[in-house]
């Protein structure tokens, strides 16, 4: 069982973190998020938007010159058929939470995208 610690503040975390500490999580990312350092700040989701703007937050996060990473979700996860031939590795910030912090906990990335990544999203875990 874990508990996280969390604060709020108007100030940006490029003023709170040195950048190399500061990881932001991106499904446009060609890194792949292979585990957590308790080391790293990751910076989750960067809009609260219900459209999807692709590379929007690679590009944000390119300007700030800092490290990106996605969640291994194709890497650990097979496209499943579905009637709209959908399949989204973008996440709510609740979703990512739930991913890292079961990752966190298992050291497990099949059972921390079973725990955060819905089935709508067109992945599951192969048989």
């Amino acid at each position: 069982f874990c508990v996280f610690q969390m604060d709020t503040t108007q100030e940006s975390y490029l003023d709170l973190f040195p950048l190399d500490a500061i990881v932001y999580l991106t499904p446009d990312s060609e890194n792949v998020l292979e585990d957590v350092d308790p080391s790293k700040v990751y910076v989750l989701g960067g809009l609260v938007d219900e459209s999807i703007h692709k590379k929007l937050t690679l590009q944000r996060a390119q300007e700030q010159s800092l490290q990106t990473a996605r969640l291994p979700i194709r890497e650990h996860m097979v496209k499943t058929a579905n009637t709209k031939n959908y399949h989204s590795e973008t996440l709510a910030i609740n979703q990512v939470f739930d991913v890292l912090s079961t990752y966190y906990e298992t050291r497990s990335w099949p059972a921390a995208l079973k725990a955060g990544v819905s089935s709508g999203k067109g992945y599951v875990l192969p048989d």
